[in-house]
């Protein structure tokens, strides 16, 4: 197996400065199914994406038998009791990890998750069980830097707004790109409704080290909402 730190050196020189995509359909969306998102995924590497991101093992797998890029995977899975649902496990990480993914995402916010012990223990039982590098997802500053301390080896700002004690805002959190862009060596990935093409810039330049977009370019149902929108306020009285 490659060594862990081999594997982060390759999937960060081929996406730095560049743009990561998100390709996920949850099942009540009009888009879902592993073939689809592979096609989705082809796509956007022909777009000029870096890599991309999928959720669910057969979407992984889709995605890696569809295109030469390095897939960030994980598994969105709702287990009660516990807020925490992207790669809550360490069988979902292993399935990630079997599925082809290069990097694996876990939320790693600080709330509670239904691994036993510490965030430390977890990524360190994942990185022992796949031999991958750990993308944590976090929402403030104080998790990214909880995370690195922890071992993962890259954070995402991706849980930003979508947890109570991060801030509610319709953009992205730059500010924390660039706090944790200051305060960390670990690389940054910037995530979390970036729309426009301007502010995926001004992400890279206040030191992530790539941008990770979904919606605005791979869930049809929500960019038509978003023109919907702006012709109701322009036709309101």
């Amino acid at each position: 197996m490659i060594p862990r730190s081999q594997q982060l050196d390759a999937f960060l020189c081929t996406v730095r400065g560049g743009l990561i995509v998100s390709c996920q359909a949850l099942p009540h969306e009009p888009l879902f199914g592993a073939a689809i998102m592979a096609r989705m995924a082809v796509a956007a590497i022909e777009g000029g994406a870096r890599a991309i991101r999928a959720n669910t093992p057969p979407d992984i797998a889709a995605i890696r038998n569809a295109v030469d890029a390095p897939v960030i995977g994980l598994y969105k899975a709702d287990i009660p009791g516990y807020p925490v649902y992207i790669t809550p496990t360490l069988d979902h990480a292993r399935q990630v990890a079997d599925a082809g993914a290069h990097v694996i995402a876990i939320d790693a916010t600080a709330r509670p998750r239904p691994h036993p012990g510490s965030l430390a223990e977890f990524i360190h039982a994942i990185h022992d069980a796949t031999g991958l590098p750990v993308l944590a997802d976090i929402a403030t500053l104080e998790e990214g830097q909880a995370a690195v301390a922890a071992g993962a080896d890259l954070i995402s700002t991706t849980m930003s707004g979508y947890t109570p004690n991060s801030p509610q805002q319709p953009g992205p959190d730059l500010a924390l790109v660039r706090q944790l862009a200051q305060a960390a060596a670990t690389p940054v990935l910037a995530e979390g409704r970036y729309r426009r093409p301007e502010e995926v810039a001004e992400a890279l330049a206040l030191g992530a080290t790539a941008v990770v977009v979904g919606g605005a370019i791979t869930r049809p149902q929500e960019i038509t909402r978003w023109f919907v929108a702006a012709l109701e306020e322009h036709s309101s009285p």
